[in-house]
């Protein structure tokens, strides 16, 4: 036999052998590639799931977009919210995918912590303030001074910082603040004669709570109580626990005009970024700084 027609004999057993097992070497190649595609849509699907489930029952990331509750956080840093500190609710889950009434595995917050909640008076919008006063609680500010069940709040003075805080700048008094239960936090006051350092008696109703921003003059918070007010409790989403990364960004100083701006500006970013990070806040507990 010579060479072409054992090349043929060849052929021909492979196209027998593949017609009796049903398939063609196209079609073989197909169900293969058929394969890779059902296998990498089942691994970005887990993915997706251990995601959601990972958001939604343990820690969700939020940044701080906002000076509020400057000095203890900042405008730039990212931190992870403990989902499972309070229980679920409605509102511990993302896209409203899960619609109830009131909360489930329910734990109530203690004073003094810093808690990332559903605005009442705005659906879709979330906040992070600090826990002041709880149910039953009265709650007011007179001369600057926060009273809580009649007993003004102690404050200590620490130093006077010059800050920018959203666009405007001013020299902020510092103070470390003792709530009735013995936590420490800083508070920053412009001064004791703002708008909301004078404030009605505020009743908090079973069930909710009253809070307020580290930054007084420039929070709005539960004194606001046409914008904000009392927070229910099926409002609130987790506890603020530790940055994972914190910047400063780059703001307005790597804009570029003209040709190639945006190439230019790209780079002066990838230059800028690094020094921006405040590596010494990543990994810091929320509730120690």
């Amino acid at each position: 036999m010579n060479e072409d027609s054992e090349k043929r004999r060849i052929k021909m057993e492979q196209a027998a052998l593949e017609e009796q097992n049903g398939k063609t070497p196209a079609a073989g190649q197909d169900a293969r590639q058929d394969d890779d595609i059902y296998e990498l849509f089942k691994a970005i699907l887990a993915a997706a799931l251990i995601a959601l489930f990972i958001r939604s029952f343990l820690f969700e990331p939020f940044n701080i977009p906002s000076g509020s509750l400057l000095p203890t956080l900042q405008i730039g840093d990212y931190l992870f919210v403990e989902k499972y500190a309070y229980g679920y609710s409605k509102y511990s889950f993302p896209f409203g995918v899960i619609d109830f009434k009131g909360r489930v595995w329910g734990a109530e917050p203690h004073r003094g912590d810093i808690v990332v909640f559903r605005q009442p008076k705005e659906a879709g919008i979330d906040y992070i303030k600090r826990v002041i006063g709880l149910p039953g609680d009265t709650v007011q500010v007179k001369g600057g001074r926060l009273y809580i069940n009649g007993q003004m709040v102690q404050r200590r003075f620490v130093d006077d910082e010059y800050k920018t805080d959203d666009g405007s700048s001013a020299i902020y008094k510092r103070y470390i603040e003792t709530l009735p239960n013995g936590v420490q936090h800083y508070i920053y006051e412009i001064s004791d004669h703002s708008y909301y350092d004078n404030t009605p008696l505020y009743k908090v109703p079973q069930g909710d709570y009253f809070m307020m921003g580290d930054n007084r003059d420039r929070s709005l918070d539960s004194r606001a109580m046409g914008h904000v007010g009392f927070v229910p409790a099926e409002n609130l989403i987790g506890k603020a626990e530790f940055i994972f990364f914190s910047t400063r960004g780059a703001g307005d100083a790597c804009d570029r005009t003209g040709a190639l701006a945006l190439v230019r500006s790209f780079a002066c970013k990838l230059i800028a970024w690094p020094e921006a990070v405040r590596y010494g806040r990543i990994f810091k507990n929320v509730n120690n700084i």
